[in-house]
Order: structure tokens, then C-alpha cells, then sequence
């Protein structure tokens, strides 16, 4: 049976075949990207290069792209639900089109895979009325007849979600189950967000494991998009070919193909097991657990419930830490920080009460090391964030516990001056202990039930939606805009961020390499490796420096070279182990001269970015730091403004 590092060699090898240019991975944590906090799909590094800008390895692009979301946490602890994945995809930017992607996909299914075709479904897009977009027929009969070369009659129809599977094997779905972009639906995309119809792959874990029979959707219809778990995505092929527009949608001026499939799925559908956390990349981390817990992951639905967010949250966390993302109350780090806790909180209705975390996080780094060589590398600041963050909350929980105590005091006190008995945990004593004390809301239910009370937990939910709508309402503030739209306010921060990085190593050192960087219409927002706060004194020459290269008026150029060369004209570049052959390298300044940060100098940067700049730095404006603060350990922050 493959293991799933061999299922993605040989995805990775199969579309090199096919005259793909294989590249790394891109990190979690997205560079100039403001609509999103995470790499959450395949395709978002992509965006630009569907959108026509030339990327410099060729029209035909494949990898297996680390991938987190975190608002799939509240699904975490069913078969298939994971927050931290791995999404193989393969990439025609303009080039092939739906006659090559589908029997692609289809040969990789079934002879590299050795998947059996009856077990497979196929679902398409059934057209959008109002915005004048077809049905995607094609698609469904190229499927047809290559289910029929393998011997499978696969009649298509319309209405499954509503009278079932009715024998079929391919289905149209509206917009809302076929249809791909960023935003969602069509009627939710902005103007200017690329999009298009998809056809997805099922696998069917057969009707014999009763999971329809035994889930909550068992009184409803079966078919391929329900979620009792028999049937489980393991494919998406988007036909990228639409762009919105103020008035509806017209096409790209290239047809793309954008694959996703998600690595952790094809390997259960290769063991035919629902599963997704039995496979091998889980075991040596379900190992631990076990044995630190004493209990056997399977036996008992609560305790896989358990033992399921335990291992995808803390496969998560290592993973973010990795990427930067340790630890914090503010943006990456917040999650960071919640999956840790989750985890400790879940892993102790295991019964595991004493620090665990690095453990199990060993497992993961010694199962992915050989695909991903910097776990091993930063294995030592992995385990100390994860031992530190454990540390802290199981204060926390001793400090929410002890509020607890307080409310159970109250509640005494009351009974004895007046008679009134409580009953009843209140909402905002509820939501207190959770956004004061990091207390679970679970965890104050449990609580409560050992005293005989209940919990207001119709009120609670009330206000956590409250909370989360203020929470959104920043985060949308914070996030709106950017470089996905090419806004001219955008394209000039985004050109600001690469004088402000060649400023930053002038003025700092070589070691104040870029982390990260974050940009609005509104500001610029720069992360950079240096130990200590910066002076006042340092900020102002980073100020001058930026400011002397704008008042210059330098050109802003790039070129396309082999990566050897890029790295002989001292070139800079965020995560280089993405590039390729070609890259695309972005100078402010005479391209033939050596980047020194100087205003005087005749070449100001040099770096490896795939753009857009503005065409020279007068039309930038005044520069000005607004305020420079700790991200984490070891890594600063610059927030800017161009008055």
C-alpha cells in the first residue's frame, strides 16, 4: 500500500511528465497578501499569475502547498475535517485546458493511484441564470466517456440532493457546491476576484460502513455531497476563466486550470479507510497519545472526538511555529496560541493533566523532516514555544477554575442571606471565564454539571456571536483592500516595503532579513528578524534612507534570471527555497549595480518578488514609521505610512 509521502511523490512526478515545473511549497503566513491571515489553499499564493502576471517558471506549475484554515477548527473531530493540510495542485496559466486536466486526472486516479473507478463520483457545475454562465456540460461527458473506456455506464443528472444518488455516477451542483473562487459564490466575489466553474472527485468509502444509516443525516437523501462522511472530496478541478465585474462577469484573458487535492484524503481513499487520521502521517503522534492516555483511539466516539483534535491541532501548531507564527494574542499568533490550548484542554478529558505538547510534536517533525527539512531545523524553538505556551495555560486553567470557585461562593452566600437558589451559570458569567480566563465553554458546562447547575449557554452563544462580529468587524477594517485588486495605494506600499527592507539591513544588519509583510491601501505592515526594540535613533535613518531613495526618483525594473545570477547580483528574497530556475528579481536603482541602500548610489534594492511596483519611487510620498513593536520572539514589526 503507498504511504502518503510516496502518493505525493507520485502526483509530483506524474505532472512533471507532463512538463510541469515543480515548486516548493510557499509558507503559511502569506507575503503581501492583506485579504487573508493564512495560506489557506493551493491556488492563493497563485492568484497573480491567473490573473495574466508571468510567472517565472513557465505556464505549467505543480506542488503540494501547505495549507491551514482556521475556521474549519469547529469541524475538527468527524473523519475528514482537518485545520492543518497539504493540497497538491497543478497549474495551466493559460495553457491547457479542460481536454488535458480531466484525463490527467483521471489516469492519476485510477493507474497511478490504482484507485477502482466505480468507487469513484464525479459532480459539475449546473450553470448560473442570472450571471449568464452555462452549464459546464463538457465537462460531464468528458468524465462520462472515460468512465465508459473503463467498462462503467455513468449516467448524469441534476437532482440528487433532493431524490439521492438514483444510480448515477456524475452530478450538476449549483454555484454553491461547484463553483470556486476566494470570495465563495458568484453573488459574493467583488469586482475584479477571478472565478470559476469546478468539476470535484468523490470517493465512495461503500454504503456497507452504514455511515449514512448511522449519522445525523440519516433521514435525508444520500449523495455525494452529504456529510454523513460515506462520501468524501478528494479532488477539485477549477476552471479558472471568469473575472466579476461592476456589472456581472466577463472572461480572462487566459483559460486557466487551477487542481486542488487534498494529500491527507487521497491517502484514505488509498486505504479505504473514512478515516482521515488513521493514515501514516498520524501514527506516530495517535501512538503517543495512546500511550500517555492508556486508552485506544477508536474504542469510544467522546474519546476519538478527543483524540481527533489533539492531533490536528497540535500538527497545526507545529507547523505555524515553524512558519513564524508562534505563541501571541494578535493576529497569526492568536491561533497558534488557541490550537495549543485546545489541544491541552481536549487531551486532558483524555487524562493527560501534565506537558505533553513536545511530544507529540516530535512525532510530526521526525514523520514530515524529510518534505520538510526546517522542522528539523527549528525543532529546538518548536519544542520551547509549545513547553512555554503549555506552561502559561495550565495556569490559566488553574486561575479560571479558581473564578469558578468564586461563582460557586456567590451562589452560597446568596442561598444563605435570601434562600434564593441558583440553578444556573449566567451568560455573562460564562463568557466571562471564557474571554477573561480562556475558559472552554465545555469546560464550564462540565464544571457546572458536577454541581448539579446548568449553563446559560443560549446567552453565551449570543454573546460570542457579538464578540465575533466586533472581532470581524476589526479584522475586515484591518484587512480590507490590497494587493489582489492591484489598487494603486496597494502598489505603492507594496514598493515602499522593498526600500524599507534594504533600509532595515543597511541601518540594522544583515541578520534583519524580512519575515513577513502585511499591506492595505491604508499602510504598510513589515516583519524582520532582530532581537531587541530598535532606538529612535535607528528608526530615523531607516526613515532618511527610504525617503532619500524616494526624493531620487529612481527607476523601478525588473527582469527574469536564472536564480545563480539573481544570487551573484546579491539579489534578497523572502523564503528562497520557493524559487526555481527563472525568477523574476524587482530593482529600484540601475539593475547593473550592487544594491547598497544608499540614497546617493546609483542602485538602491535588489530582490526576488513577483510585483506590481509603480514605475519609479517619486510618486511615493513622504515615508513615516508609525510605530515599530514585537511580533515574537526574535522578530519585529515595522507599521508605516506614506503621507
Amino acid at each position: 500500500m503507498l504511504s502518503t509521502h510516496e502518493i505525493r511523490k507520485k502526483y509530483l512526478d506524474f505532472f512533471k511528465q507532463k512538463s510541469h515545473a515543480i515548486i516548493a511549497s510557499a509558507s503559511l503566513l502569506p507575503e503581501n497578501d492583506p485579504t487573508t491571515l493564512f495560506t489557506g489553499s493551493g491556488m492563493q499564493p497563485m492568484v497573480p499569475f491567473l490573473l495574466g502576471e508571468k510567472h517565472p517558471r513557465g505556464t505549467r506549475i505543480a506542488d503540494s502547498q501547505k495549507c491551514f484554515r482556521a475556521q474549519d477548527m469547529d469541524e475538527v473531530g468527524d473523519n475528514r475535517h482537518t485545520t492543518f493540510f497539504e493540497m497538491l495542485g497543478n497549474w495551466s496559466l493559460g495553457d491547457y485546458f479542460k481536454q488535458e486536466q480531466i484525463p490527467w486526472m483521471f489516469e492519476f486516479i485510477t493507474e497511478e493511484l490504482t484507485l477502482d473507478p466505480k468507487n469513484l463520483y464525479i459532480t459539475c457545475f449546473a450553470g448560473h441564470d442570472e450571471f449568464g454562465i452555462p452549464r459546464d456540460e463538457e465537462s460531464a461527458k468528458m468524465w462520462q466517456g472515460l468512465f465508459a473506456q473503463k467498462g462503467i455506464e455513468a449516467s448524469i443528472i441534476d437532482d440528487a440532493q433532493a431524490n439521492g444518488m438514483q444510480g448515477a455516477k456524475i452530478f450538476y451542483y449549483p454555484a454553491s457546491k461547484n463553483w470556486w473562487s476566494r470570495a465563495g459564490v458568484p453573488e459574493k466575489m467583488p469586482a475584479g476576484e477571478p472565478g470559476g466553474p469546478d468539476t470535484e472527485m468523490f470517493w465512495d468509502f461503500s454504503a456497507d460502513l452504514k455511515l449514512h444509516e448511522n449519522s445525523e443525516f440519516k433521514d435525508q437523501p444520500c449523495h455525494v455531497n452529504c456529510d454523513c462522511g460515506r462520501f468524501m472530496e478528494i479532488g477539485n478541478n477549477v476552471f479558472m476563466e471568469y473575472f466579476k465585474t461592476e456589472s456581472g462577469f466577463e472572461k480572462l484573458s487566459q483559460q486557466n486550470v487551477d487542481f486542488g487535492g487534498g494529500l491527507e484524503r487521497m491517502s484514505a481513499a488509498v486505504r479505504n479507510d473514512a478515516d482521515v487520521f488513521t493514515i501514516d502521517l498520524f501514527d506516530s503522534a495517535r501512538g503517543v497519545i495512546e500511550k500517555l492516555s492508556g486508552k485506544k483511539y477508536g474504542e469510544h466516539s467522546e474519546e476519538t472526538y478527543a483524540f481527533r483534535v489533539t492531533l490536528d491541532h497540535l500538527r497545526a501548531a507545529t507547523f505555524l511555529i515553524a512558519d513564524g507564527a508562534s505563541p501571541s494574542n494578535k493576529d497569526q499568533g492568536y491561533f497558534t496560541r488557541r490550537f495549543i490550548r485546545r489541544a491541552v484542554r481536549f487531551a486532558s478529558k483524555l487524562g493527560i493533566n501534565e506537558n505533553f505538547c513536545a511530544e507529540i510534536t516530535r512525532g510530526y517533525i521526525e514523520t514530515y523532516a524529510h518534505q520538510y527539512p526546517d522542522l528539523e531545523t527549528k525543532k529546538d524553538h518548536i519544542f520551547s514555544e509549545l513547553h512555554t505556551e503549555e506552561d502559561k495555560f495550565r495556569v490559566t486553567l488553574e486561575q479560571g477554575i479558581k473564578e469558578f470557585e468564586k461563582i460557586l461562593a456567590g451562589f452560597a452566600r446568596a442561598f444563605e442571606k435570601t434562600g434564593q437558589k441558583f440553578t444556573e451559570i449566567s451568560a455573562k458569567q460564562a463568557f466571562k471565564l471564557y474571554d477573561t480566563y480562556g475558559f472552554p465553554l465545555e469546560m464550564t458546562e462540565d464544571l457546572a454539571k458536577e454541581h448539579g447547575l446548568t449553563v446559560d449557554k443560549a446567552g453565551f452563544e449570543e454573546a460570542f456571536k457579538k464578540h465575533q462580529e466586533i472581532s470581524r468587524q476589526g479584522s475586515e477594517q484591518k484587512f480590507k483592500g490590497g494587493l489582489a485588486d492591484t489598487s494603486e495605494m496597494s502598489v505603492k506600499y507594496h514598493t515602499a516595503t522593498h526600500l524599507l527592507h534594504a533600509s532595515v539591513l543597511k541601518v540594522l544588519g544583515s541578520h534583519a532579513t524580512q519575515k513577513g509583510s502585511n499591506i492595505t491601501p491604508e499602510r504598510l505592515r513589515f516583519d524582520f528578524a532582530h532581537p531587541e526594540k530598535m532606538t529612535d535613533v535607528q528608526k530615523k535613518e531607516v526613515e532618511d534612507l527610504v525617503n532619500g531613495a524616494i526624493a531620487r526618483d529612481y527607476s523601478v525594473t525588473f527582469e527574469l534570471l536564472p536564480y545563480e545570477e539573481a544570487k551573484k547580483r546579491n539579489a534578497i528574497g523572502l523564503f528562497e527555497d520557493n524559487y526555481g530556475d527563472q525568477v523574476k528579481v524587482y530593482t529600484v536603482g540601475d539593475p547593473l549595480g550592487v544594491p547598497v541602500a544608499d540614497p546617493s548610489a546609483d542602485t538602491f534594492s535588489r530582490e526576488l518578488c513577483g510585483g506590481p511596483h509603480v514605475e519609479h519611487t517619486g510618486v511615493l510620498g513622504k515615508f513615516k514609521i508609525v510605530k515599530e513593536e514585537s511580533s515574537s520572539a526574535g522578530i519585529r514589526r515595522i507599521k508605516a505610512v506614506l503621507e
